[in-house]
């Protein structure tokens, strides 16, 4: 019996063992689940190797490098459209044709004042027309027979008088006569070259100025009325019609070379000292989506200007357009590559914190984050660069997920 009761006994003795055990472990793991539960979730990013850019995103437009504008000399109409918009046309040819017939009139008029105000003043600088110059020489030869006849018979006298054959009131007359011719051949002679006065030329001299400058305007419009290409190029604009009416100063057309265009981006004013020529740039246009063109900085703003709402500094750049994709006074998209670096450690901008200017970032050791003081090198809205204090491949966290603050030695989960 005895026996057989010691052997009903050890059975329960290793149940009991093995309930304590169980026990035990229930315990360890609550107190596991427990410390767990206060684990913080977090997202966490790791540390990448890779490239970096500051840029400035912005917007540009498009502007013609060679540009040309031809604009209605006159108000008249349009006579003949030998283009349409956007046709590609060779230097020399005939674009459009205005009815001139008012400018012939005009170039017809002012070419005869011309040649009226060159004939006076030619009859100025010979000192008379052709009857009063021939009138005035032979005045001049008769003063000058004159005066020669004076002086000889002057001459006679005075041997006279020595000889007591002439009075002196004689010799008198004779003098007298003699200045008197002198003086009529230097009166002859000042009007043969100072018949008109200063102001009588300087009138005539105007008046053929005048006359050149209507008629080389009357010759502008009528050169103007036919429009031809200065240069290869293509017709980008062209508001007129055949039998329109234009107005004196209307646009009649643009014609401009497209191989080449000039984008000109709108800087904000507070990154315009971060430009400099030779930054990269990319444009992007809507009307072609996923296409890129690239160009660099050309010119740096000189000045601050108000456009719209924002004041903004104006930069410009060349961008080849061979394809002729970019057209004129289009709204663009322009990324300004203000700096780059290739093969450094990279971090989201929101994993760096910012302890009395000194940053850092909280590093995962195993379920603990330890705080990890860094120095920063280039920036962007999304990404840091880490020159020192991490590697790569290490993981950081950014934030907790549940709102809860984060710090050095805060126990989390991920």
């Amino acid at each position: 019996m005895t026996l057989n009761g010691n052997r009903s006994e050890r059975p329960l003795g290793r149940w009991w063992t093995t309930a304590l055990v169980v026990l035990a472990g229930v315990v360890i793991l609550a107190a596991f689940d427990s410390r767990h539960d206060d684990a913080v979730p977090i997202r966490t990013a790791q540390v990448q190797q890779g490239k970096i850019r500051s840029v400035i995103s912005t917007n540009g437009k498009i502007e013609p490098v060679n540009n040309f504008e031809a604009h209605a000399p006159i108000s008249t109409s349009v006579q003949r459209v030998l283009v349409k918009e956007g046709a590609a046309v060779k230097q020399g040819e005939l674009l459009v044709v205005l009815d001139d017939a008012d400018a012939r009139t005009q170039a017809a008029r002012a070419q005869t004042q011309l040649k009226s105000a060159q004939a006076d003043l030619a009859t100025i600088e010979r000192g008379g027309n052709q009857e009063e110059v021939l009138n005035l020489d032979v005045q001049f030869v008769k003063a000058r027979t004159d005066r020669d006849a004076a002086q000889r018979n002057l001459n006679a006298l005075q041997k006279l008088e020595k000889q007591g054959a002439a009075s002196a009131g004689e010799v008198r007359d004779a003098e007298n006569t003699l200045a008197r011719a002198d003086a009529q051949l230097e009166f002859l002679k000042q009007k043969q070259t100072k018949r008109y006065s200063n102001a009588e030329v300087a009138r005539v001299q105007a008046q053929r100025d005048e006359a050149h400058a209507a008629y080389e305007a009357a010759q502008d419009t009528l050169a103007k009325s036919n429009v031809r290409a200065p240069f290869d190029g293509i017709v980008y604009s062209l508001p007129v019609k055949q039998g329109g009416f234009v107005s004196s100063g209307d646009l009649l057309l643009q014609v401009a070379d497209l191989r080449k265009v000039l984008v000109r981006a709108f800087v904000d004013e507070p990154d315009v000292a971060r430009l400099a020529p030779g930054d990269p740039i990319e444009i992007t246009w809507d009307a072609s989506p996923g296409r890129v063109w690239h160009s660099t900085v050309t010119a740096v703003p000189s000045t601050v200007k108000l456009r719209g709402a924002r004041n903004v500094g104006e930069t410009t750049s060349i961008v080849d357009n061979k394809d002729l994709k970019l057209l004129p006074n289009v709204n663009v998209g322009v990324t300004i590559i203000a700096a780059e670096h290739e093969n450094v450690l990279i971090v989201p901008r929101e994993a760096v914190r910012s302890d009395d200017s000194q940053p850092y970032v909280l590093q995962i050791v195993g379920h603990e984050l330890k705080r990890r003081n860094v120095e920063t090198a280039l920036s962007n809205l999304t990404q840091v660069e880490i020159a020192r204090g991490l590697s790569a491949n290490d993981l950081i966290a950014i934030n907790s997920v549940n709102g809860k603050p984060i710090g050095d030695g805060t126990q989390v989960r991920f």
